[in-house]
């Protein structure tokens, strides 16, 4: 997905063990509203995650579909994980996915990508609900320039823990003794974990993983005597030990974070870099048509904007 301007999610401090609660904004992507939490005015990543976006829930019309035209990515990762519905990605490597629910799409901007993402002109005949994530992890400055690329996951592919009314799914990186199969660039952990009513999850210890966050997608948690309810992210304070805990109604979170990146990393569009010249230079390839084009996806194209 392309970064548009949007405001700066809202900020607030809360508990001992909650450093901050982030508020997104809502805005139009490509006929969808989708709510950003990443990247925040006070806080721009969570371990390597700069970029955050709950998409949906919401329904397109029968005719009607999900249209973000061919943009350019440099610098990080794009991951799309699905709730429901499906997503066809297209890129410049000639790469053709249909994304279901419990897929992970990890692709690899490196030193530059063309895709875009469309609901699939088969399935217009009929409504289409959509709901899901989209997350930019940015690479670390040792691989920035690195071969664009694209790996696809099935859901069945991904390690599981089923217990005590939890339901576990790691997406990507190590954590809760797992390890996904999904090749990343930097220590890290992103999980979809459903909660039933009063169960608890614990979070991977702050000693495996120095920055934490936890987005409630449904239902409510509660931590240390705190209650927060969905629609939030949850960055947590340095500390050992923490695990959230269902409300009546259960709960369905994301989980991410990782070791905090180093260095600075500068964002403008749909660009990731630790060099300002860098972008810059992206964004002159991008107004010249030096990135290649989406294969299957050639005419319509995302122009740069004059700001974000």
């Amino acid at each position: 997905m392309s970064w548009q301007p949007a405001e700066n999610p809202i900020f607030s401090a809360s508990s001992d063990t909650v450093e901050l609660v982030l508020l997104p904004r809502s805005h139009d992507l490509g006929g969808f509203e989708v709510r950003r939490a990443l990247p925040a005015g006070q806080r721009q990543m969570v371990g390597p995650f700069i970029f955050f976006d709950q998409a949906g829930p919401g329904e397109f019309l029968a005719g009607r579909g999900l249209d973000v035209r061919p943009h350019p990515h440099i610098g990080l990762a794009t991951v799309t994980y699905l709730f429901e519905g499906q997503i066809l990605h297209r890129d410049s490597l000639g790469s053709r996915q249909a994304i279901l629910p419990g897929d992970v799409n990890w692709m690899t901007a490196g030193r530059g990508i063309t895709h875009s993402e469309r609901t699939d002109q088969d399935l217009r005949g009929h409504a289409n609900r959509l709901s899901g994530i989209q997350a930019w992890v940015a690479l670390p400055q040792a691989v920035e320039e690195t071969a664009p690329g694209f790996a696809h996951h099935p859901g069945a592919s991904l390690p599981l823990v089923a217990e005590g009314g939890l339901w576990l799914r790691l997406i990507a990186g190590t954590g809760w003794g797992l390890t996904s199969p999904v090749e990343v660039f930097s220590s890290l952990f992103y999980a979809d974990a459903v909660l039933a009513p009063g169960a608890a999850v614990p979070l991977p210890d702050g000693k495996e993983h120095e920055e934490r966050a936890a987005y409630v997608v449904e239902g409510e948690v509660e931590i240390s005597g705190n209650r927060f309810a969905s629609g939030r992210m949850l960055v947590f304070r340095s500390c050992d030990r923490l695990a959230l805990r269902a409300g009546p109604q259960g709960a369905r979170l994301m989980l991410l974070g990782g070791a905090a990146m180093v260095g600075p990393h500068h964002i403008f569009w749909n660009f990731v870099s630790s060099s300002r010249e860098r972008i810059e230079q992206a964004k002159a390839d991008w107004r010249a048509g030096r990135f290649a084009k989406v294969v299957g996806d050639e005419v319509e194209f995302i122009p740069l904007p004059d700001s974000v």
